[in-house]
This record gives C-alpha cells, structure tokens and sequence, in this order.
C-alpha cells in the first residue's frame, strides 16, 4: 500500500469499534468531518485565470455534515491548495450516508458542474452496512467508466473494510480500489482515513468522527496526490 500499510491496529481496534458502534446504533451516518485550521503557511497569491474545477463526488466526509460550509473537506481543501498557490476551486457534491451506488445516481449531477478533475471519496457506507463488494465493485467502475469517458481525470480515495466484518469481506472489499485505479489510470490515494483512523487523539469521543487535528492530517496527507491530479491536467491543457 502506498505511503505505508496502514497498521493492524488501526483496523483490529479503533476502526473495528467505530463499525461495531455504527451498526449497533443503526446510525444513519458515517464518518463527518469536523474542521480543523490548515497549517499556518502564508497563502500565495493564486494565479490569474479560469481555476481548475476540482469536484468532489463523496459521503458525510465530503458534505461536511455538523459543521459550517466552509468547514467542510472541499472547502478546506481549497484553502490548503490556495495557500500553495494553485488556482484551484473545489466543489463539494458529498451526500451524507451515500454509498458508491448513490455515486452513480449522481454522475450527471456532478457533470453538470463541468469538472476538470473529480476526487472521489465514496465507500465507506457501503462496508459498514456490510454491502456485497461486488456491488460496490459495479458501482464505481461506471463512475469511473462515465468520467473516463469524458476525459476527466480522477483521483480515487481507497476505503478499508472494518476487520469485524471478517478476513473474508475484507479480502474481497480492500482491492477494489486499488484495482479499479489500474485499471482506468487514475491517481490513487489508498485510505482516505490514513493516519487518522483509529487515533483516539484524532477523532471525537464517539470514535466516529474526526476532530479538528483529524481533518488538518487528512488534508496534508492527501494533498501531494491532488497536486498531482493538478499536474495531469496542466499538461493536458498545455500550461
């Protein structure tokens, strides 16, 4: 797995625990983001010119819920590519509680926005409602059959099966997104939870949802692989 494996105690423990909490409450939601300040590095001034339309096709780690628009993932991300310098919007199209097969249900809204790239972020209702992988694997080959034919370059944000759905869903679950990547070229970032799954110190006291200090780690880690995606369609558009 790129960027290190992410560690046995972070699926057996944590991980497993916010599954078991989710499902024993019958929660209706999974995994909200609650902001945090992006580091403290002056903003450059972004360049002149039409941004890169940036979407982001997700669930509640995306739409922010709890928590005030601009605190939410998208916006975020925004304020952390500006204060690289990138002339970057961000579009938040994150349905809280979505799965991949609500993804596709959304593709020709998220056309509509005309996208230069989309990050997608969608899984994670799907393991914990213990869904068929194969399902899961259908759904998000045709979101990225749509955007693939349309050119659109794409990053894919991997999700990890809890563990206390056992050895066998995980084996089935944990590659599709890996595999979907190589099979349609996009940048892949393999856990979108990297580094804050299972960190007590990272997520609020229901074990379910990032703190503050949560969201900043997944933003900086994400952030080297949609400047990425950024430089994939600079050199598609010449500049």
């Amino acid at each position: 797995m790129e960027g290190g494996a992410v560690t046995a105690m972070s699926l057996s423990t944590g991980y497993g625990r916010f599954a078991a909490a989710f499902n024993s409450l019958l929660a209706l939601l999974v995994l909200c983001l609650v902001p945090a300040p992006i580091s403290q590095t002056r903003a450059q001034p972004a360049p002149a010119g039409t941004p890169i339309k940036l979407v982001v096709l997700g669930d509640s780690l995306a739409a922010g819920l709890g928590v005030k628009p601009e605190q939410s993932f998208p916006s975020r991300l925004e304020a952390a590519l500006k204060a690289q310098g990138r002339n970057v919007a961000v579009l938040n199209q994150g349905v809280s509680g979505d799965t991949t097969a609500g993804g596709v249900d959304r593709i020709d809204w998220l056309l509509g926005d005309k996208p230069d790239i989309v990050l997608i972020e969608l899984g994670a209702n799907d393991a914990l409602r213990g869904l068929d992988p194969a399902v899961t694997r259908r759904a998000l080959d045709a979101i990225l059959g749509a955007l693939a034919k349309r050119n659109i370059p794409v990053l894919l944000c991997g999700m990890l099966a809890p563990r206390n759905l056992g050895a066998d869903y995980a084996r089935a679950f944990d590659p599709i997104f890996p595999e979907l990547a190589r099979t349609y070229g996009s940048v892949f970032y393999p856990f979108f939870l990297e580094g804050v799954a299972a960190d007590a110190k990272l997520n609020q006291q229901d074990g379910l949802h990032p703190t503050a200090a949560g969201v900043d780690v997944i933003v900086a880690k994400i952030l080297p692989k949609v400047e990425e995606l950024i430089a994939r369609v600079r050199a598609k558009q010449g500049t």
